[in-house]
């Protein structure tokens, strides 16, 4: 007999599988999706391994395979171990990143009235008890998740329980529908000869069947099958005459599966490849090469982190690299931070690669997604683009991943486990199937950089700015002294310099763009009489006005209220609206230039399925003269009308109390002034600083990566922080302030003793303490820091209880 290794979709706080035997007539192999019994419920799980012994005396069977074929590919289970392993998660949420999308499929839990109740004999029941009976009586059967809205969560589990053992409620488990599913759609056609079908629609004329003899003349006609809502809309027949026409064979219905293609609305024109400069010419030889041995005699990671400034033509080199792999029989994976750079990187790929192109992101439908999981997973296209999660597309044959913006801290998954980083994911990735790895930024991350003088990865440079094909150099950046304006009676949100400048611009019918990584019109209100400011009733956090919904907004948990004319502490009438945002900077723009045609782009305005894609098309066109965005538009997009940037207030976020601060800081401003001259019409960049003397801005300014890692990575070194050592983050949530801080200070104190009695003195406890926003939706968090060359062994005997998430490699620490 033998046995699987399963890991099963159920909450397990570590990395485990457990064992089944495998039933004679069942064929499985490493990667087949499979039901299991676990307990009395049938769950979903994963076959990690097939072995002839199990790791237990007794073992039960497995139900059924989910699916004929394997589901994941073997070095796909390799990689799922290594994030659960590495990211402390259990290995069946490894493995559904890379599972088709709407796999995954809850056990839904029913609670029934037990069978003939006597009420005479009907035992003594608390007041909840009989309430929570009585519903179910009333309903015949209740799902828990709706007893739980209808009669609150607490101590719902231990009622139903008590129901049960009197024998007054049963509970069943039922698997939740299918999500998602392969779109059929029905088309109709003739199953006889023109001419018979012709003839037969008169004689049904003439028997008074008239919607049949239409029908049977429409299929005639037509020179392909017709879909059915098609011929429905143009005869309005009932479903009768469908069936009488099919039982008497004159025409057939067949069930086609239709793709949903999210790029059917976009067409490409095809481009020729440029010819490259000699620094380009130079990298690309480098990374040819390295292509051509790996394919043909893949050995250790080869990994490239290419330095190149914006606007050197990185995207280039990875178009060349694409072109290779495909060359080579292999195909590629291309990551973007965010999704607003998905559609001009999809124009790039697919002007060169056309019809070769698959994406993946979030905003895709749930059906867009299934299908290109499909269509990837059998190999119809080249190249996938998409963001953190396009790393587990099922593409086969990979041979090359590309990293754009490989700095970038969206790259990390923050929200659920596994906390994974998509760059350590890809490089994990090329390792387990010899693929070669191209990480791109023109502001690498320190600590990529660090591995890279390290010789982790070998180190290319694109050191010049290319337009029209030459080198051109970058734009000259002015940094504006906030204190002196304001000393010398500037109190507008634009300098002297950057309002010349804008007019300037648009005399001259050139673009601008104005950046400020902050939403809204005032970010906090304000009485001027007792200092009281709003703020959110769920949430530490004030609250932010914006202007076009005359609403309060939480930007934590997105509670929203009306503004207030009144103080609600001290009932002045002097409620002030203080600090800006995008909003704002927007309102300005129109009341100081009011002849500017202005675009916005933030989250509040890129909601809908194509917003980034339409504000993107808008600007390229030049229906707006001025962009005014936050972090969204510093990413790599590529806008030959700008010659003007300009940075509102280049402050926000440099004293957040994170050591990447500093780092993130120059990384948006660097990027955010790459996004000017890239035209041979040159361009200029402001920056507007209340601490224009700080390292990272004045670096930013000077375009100066050198001097800013030189900075940075001594700060780091001094400081015992990544890359000199590794950091985990334990996070702990709480409605309850006073238990939330008992509950940290009760892990701190064994997180101490684990460590002492490891023996491990390298290894530092920060904390615990509150987040820099201690209450989020209502629940309290305390936080603890871990710093260690090796965090690992210190967190896994330790068995954190529900409440507690944990982060490696955290990439922020507020």
């Amino acid at each position: 007999m033998k046995y699987a290794e399963v890991a099963v979709n159920a909450p397990a706080a570590q990395p485990r599988t457990f064992s089944y035997s495998i039933p004679p007539n069942l064929s499985l192999s490493v990667g087949h999706a499979v039901w299991v019994p676990f307990g009395p419920r049938l769950l979903q799980g994963v076959a990690f391994a097939i072995s002839d012994q199990p790791q237990v005396s007794e073992t039960r069977e497995i139900a059924e395979a989910i699916d004929p074929h394997p589901i994941l590919f073997p070095h796909q289970v390799e990689l799922a171990k290594w994030i659960a392993e590495r990211y402390l998660s259990s290995y069946f949420d490894a493995a559904a990143l890379m599972l088709p999308p709407g796999f995954e499929r809850k056990v839904l839990t029913y609670i029934h009235p037990a069978d003939n109740i006597s009420q005479t004999a009907m035992p003594a029941l608390t007041e909840q008890q009989q309430k929570l009976l009585t519903i179910v009586q009333n309903k015949g059967k209740a799902e828990l998740a709706e007893l739980k809205k209808i009669l609150g969560q607490k101590n719902l589990d231990a009622i139903v329980a008590q129901l049960v053992r009197k024998g007054l409620a049963v509970r069943t488990y039922q698997l939740q529908k299918v999500r998602v599913k392969p779109r059929m759609v029905s088309y109709l056609s003739l199953a006889v000869a023109a001419e018979v079908a012709l003839e037969k629609a008169a004689e049904l004329e003439g028997k008074g069947a008239k919607k049949q003899a239409e029908l049977l003349r429409l299929l005639a006609s037509e020179k392909s099958p017709v879909l059915l809502p098609e011929a429905r809309r143009k005869l309005s027949f009932a479903p009768g005459t469908l069936q009488v026409l099919l039982r008497q064979g004159l025409i057939a219905l067949d069930e086609v599966r239709m793709q949903r293609d999210p790029l059917a609305h976009r067409s490409f024109d095809f481009s020729v490849p440029p010819e490259l400069t000699p620094a380009q010419d130079k990298v690309w030889s480098e990374i040819g090469a390295e292509m051509e041995r790996m394919a043909f005699n893949p050995g250790a990671l080869s990994a490239f982190l290419l330095h190149g400034v914006t606007g050197s033509g990185k995207t280039e080199i990875y178009l060349r690299a694409l072109d290779k792999a495909i060359s080579l029989g292999k195909k590629a994976i291309v990551l973007v931070p965010e999704i607003a750079l998905t559609p001009q990187t999809i124009s790039r790929f697919a002007s060169r690669f056309p019809d070769r192109v698959a994406v993946l992101h979030s905003k895709l439908s749930p059906g867009e997604q299934f299908d290109e999981w499909q269509r990837i997973k059998d190999g119809e296209f080249d190249v996938v683009i998409g963001s953190r999660g396009a790393i587990f597309a099922p593409q086969p044959d990979l041979g090359l991943i590309v990293i754009d913006e490989e700095h970038e801290w969206t790259y990390k998954q923050e929200e659920q486990q596994p906390r994974y980083h998509a760059r350590e994911v890809a490089i994990k990735l090329a390792k387990l199937t010899g693929s070669v790895v191209i990480m791109g930024s023109a502001t690498p991350d320190t600590i990529s950089y660090y591995r890279a003088q390290g010789g982790e990865f070998r180190l290319l440079e694109l050191p010049q700015r290319i337009a029209g094909g030459e080198p051109f150099p970058l734009p000259l950046v002015e940094i504006v002294d906030l204190r002196k304006e304001l000393a010398e009676g500037n109190r507008s949100i634009f300098s002297r310099s950057l309002a010349k400048s804008i007019s300037a611009a648009l005399q001259a019918r050139e673009q601008v763009i104005l950046f400020l990584n902050r939403r809204g019109t005032a970010t906090f209100v304000q009485c001027r009489d007792c200092g009281f400011v709003l703020r959110c009733k769920r949430c530490d956090v004030s609250l932010t006005y914006h202007a076009d919904a005359d609403d309060l907004v939480c930007h934590q948990c997105n509670y929203r209220t009306k503004p207030v004319a009144i103080c609600p502490n001290c009932l002045s009438r002097r409620i002030k609206f203080l600090g800006i945002g995008t909003q704002k900077v927007e309102e300005e723009l129109a009341r100081v230039f009011p002849g500017a045609r202005l675009v916005r782009w933030d989250r509040d305005v890129t909601r809908g399925k194509y917003a980034h894609e339409k504000i993107m098309s808008k600007f390229l066109a030049h229906e707006a003269d001025i962009l005014i965005g936050t972090q969204m538009i510093a990413k790599g997009l590529d806008m030959p009308l700008v010659t003007l940037v300009g940075v509102i207030n280049a402050d926000i976020g440099l004293h957040l109390p994170d050591f990447h601060s500093g780092e993130r800081t120059f990384q948006l401003l660097t990027q955010v002034a790459g996004r000017a001259g890239r035209s041979k019409m040159g361009g200029r960049v402001i920056i507007q600083s209340y601490t224009p003397e700080h390292y990272a801005i004045a670096a930013a300014a000077k375009h100066d990566y050198a001097t800013f890692y030189k900075q940075e990575i001594a700060f780091r070194r001094q400081q015992n922080n990544p890359p000199f050592n590794r950091l985990a983050r334990l996070l702990y949530i709480h409605t309850n302030a006073e238990k939330c801080r008992k509950e940290a200070e009760r892990i701190y104190h064994l997180l101490e003793q684990e460590r002492d009695s490891q023996g491990l003195a390298d290894t530092t406890l920060i904390g615990p303490s509150p987040t820099f926003t201690q209450r989020v939706r209502g629940r309290f968090r305390y936080q603890i820091i871990i710093r260690s060359p090796a965090p690992l062994p210190l967190l896994s005997p330790i068995n954190l209880p529900q409440g507690w998430a944990i982060d490696i490699d955290p990439v922020t620490l507020i």
